[in-house]
């Protein structure tokens, strides 16, 4: 049961597009609303009616389009403007035609703010806030005060910071939240004055941050210690400038290091997907090294830590990763050794002796690989290949030959016309015996050859239409390593629902990129194995050669 007299505050609809690069439509913030929803999160603030004309109609479409079953959605808006009655203020009127139960305004606290920004008097700022707030709660409606730049003023005019908490109390809101707009307060500060404005209110409160100091939860979960009973934030910590408090961490710190269940430990294992499909919906990746639900969260690399999780995972993780819905990575690089082999080997699936020669012949491989330019930390698919060759003690059993490829780009230019290009490459494999040849067009040489290889292999094995190239990356050696390759060539796949990549090195790039799109050809044959839903292969013993 989660705890109920704590709020959880989402506000990734209104202040978290405000994130430099994200552009939701309607049909998005719908989709965002219902991610939160299935999370747990209390309330969800949906957007400014009446001033963005995308959020009168986001909040039109939620009355009859979202089916909640546990947040409670919020409009957000101003309080009315100085001189102008509250009833008749065409803001406050689009705030009450949302038809939300909840409405939160924002407020000035600060009086320098007052003076310059809404240039009216302190004495009429209070009378705005009193009287917005007396008609909404009037008009039946659940009222939250964000009392914004909080902390800034509380300092300039501490007594005018506080008229403002009681004022918007007294007038019915049910919490007013203290914003440190600007993101400029450290932790102690914010506990300090979310304290005493406690002690000298007695008002229930909220904390909502901005991480211009990097200290956005920080500052969050020392508001909540303070007695802050609603901790407001954005998924991943979206928001203009460095971004909000990321409610994700807020919802793991309180559940996991507080023990408080603000959501369920159900709901709480879905956090990384949750995520994930936000990261989609917005188009906006969070942070890999996003604390509890970012890929790198969990992910292992120095040879010193994989040997401690062989014996113990908990050695090196602060919290069990699939509490978050997340799981423990190991990298396989020249920093590590058996131990990361080991870890690597177990995380795809293959049961292998600690200690043994085979995983000792492939430490050795990898460090001398990664030697002559070869990186095995985005290129699991290619790790893997050469990981069982040395388990099983055999060469790679190859479903086809490669007889010969090549590349070939022509330009022409007519009179003032723009120069066209055109990247052909042709592939001659065998099969079973049998002679293959196949030509490919694409934008590039990658491009091109990829194109080339699935019109060869593809009648062959129906398997290789599901592989898609969705990532290229390629990195100059010279003078970086003590070899002669020249050029790295870093290829990422997405084979139906999982995503991994494959390596390729050599003096020519064009031939470094054939190397690892014939590797992510090898895998995907080579892989028929039955997979666990979370897409890693199940355990078994490797004895014999595999066959193709």
């Amino acid at each position: 049961m989660a705890e109920q007299s704590f709020q959880l505050y989402d506000t990734t609809l209104r202040d978290g597009a405000q994130q430099e690069g994200m552009v939701l439509t309607v049909e998005d913030k719908l989709a965002v609303a219902m991610e939160l929803d299935a999370l747990g999160v209390g309330f969800i603030e949906g957007g400014w009616p009446g001033a963005v004309p995308k959020d009168t109609e986001f909040f039109r479409r939620a009355r009859t389009e979202l089916d909640l079953k546990h947040a409670v959605l919020a409009a957000f808006g101003a309080t009315r403007r100085a001189g102008v009655p509250a009833p008749v203020d065409p803001q406050v009127r689009a705030l009450l035609a949302a038809e939300t139960p909840v409405i939160t305004l924002v407020a000035k606290s600060h009086t320098g703010h007052v003076r310059d920004a809404l240039r009216t008097t302190l004495a009429e700022n209070l009378s705005m806030i009193g009287g917005t707030v007396r008609h909404l709660v009037h008009a039946g409606r659940r009222v939250f005060v964000d009392a914004e730049h909080y902390f800034d003023g509380y300092q300039l005019n501490r007594e005018y910071a506080l008229a403002v908490v009681r004022t918007a109390a007294e007038a019915g809101a049910e919490t007013v939240v203290l914003c440190d707009t600007n993101g400029g307060s450290l932790p102690d500060e914010v506990a300090a004055v979310v304290a005493e404005t406690h002690a000298m209110t007695g008002v229930q409160l909220g904390i909502h941050c901005h991480n211009d100091t990097g200290c956005a939860v920080a500052n969050t979960m020392a508001a909540i210690d303070a007695g802050a009973i609603q901790a407001q934030g954005t998924a991943h910590g979206y928001g203009e400038r460095c971004g909000n408090a990321d409610l994700f961490t807020v919802i793991s710190n309180l559940v996991l290091k507080r023990g408080r269940e603000v959501v369920p430990l159900e709901r709480l294992a879905g956090l990384a997907a949750t995520g994930r499909a936000i990261s989609e919906l917005t188009e906006l990746p969070g942070s890999a090294a996003a604390p509890y639900i970012g890929e790198s969260a969990f992910t292992h690399k120095a040879g010193l830590h994989a040997s401690a999780l062989r014996v113990d995972p908990d050695l090196y993780q602060h919290t069990r990763p699939e509490l978050v819905g997340n799981a423990m990575r190991t990298l396989v690089s020249d920093m590590g050794g058996r131990s990361s082999i080991e870890l690597k080997a177990r995380e795809l699936g293959y049961d292998v002796e600690a200690g043994s020669d085979e995983v000792a012949r492939a430490a050795t491989r990898v460090k001398e690989l990664e030697s002559a330019g070869y990186s095995f930390e985005s290129a699991d698919a290619s790790f893997e290949l050469l990981l069982r060759e040395e388990l099983t003690g055999a060469p790679r059993t190859r479903p086809f030959e490669v007889e010969s490829w090549s590349v070939s780009v022509f330009g022409a230019q007519a009179g003032d016309a723009e120069e066209t290009v055109r990247t052909e490459a042709t592939v001659r494999l065998s099969v079973q015996g049998r002679s293959i040849t196949a030509t490919g067009h694409g934008n590039g040489p990658v491009n091109a050859l990829d194109t080339a290889l699935h019109a060869a292999l593809d009648p062959c094995f129906p398997a290789l239409a599901r592989l898609q190239l969705v990532d290229y990356r390629v990195r100059v050696l010279s003078g970086e390593t003590g070899s002669s390759a020249d050029a790295r060539v870093l290829i990422s796949y997405q084979d139906g629902d999982r995503r991994w990549g494959t390596v390729g090195v050599d003096a020519n790039t064009t031939a470094a990129s054939w190397h690892a799109l014939l590797d992510a050809v090898h895998y995907v044959l080579l892989d028929e194995r039955p997979r666990r839903a979370t897409g890693a292969p199940a355990h078994h013993a490797l004895a014999e050669p595999l066959s193709p």
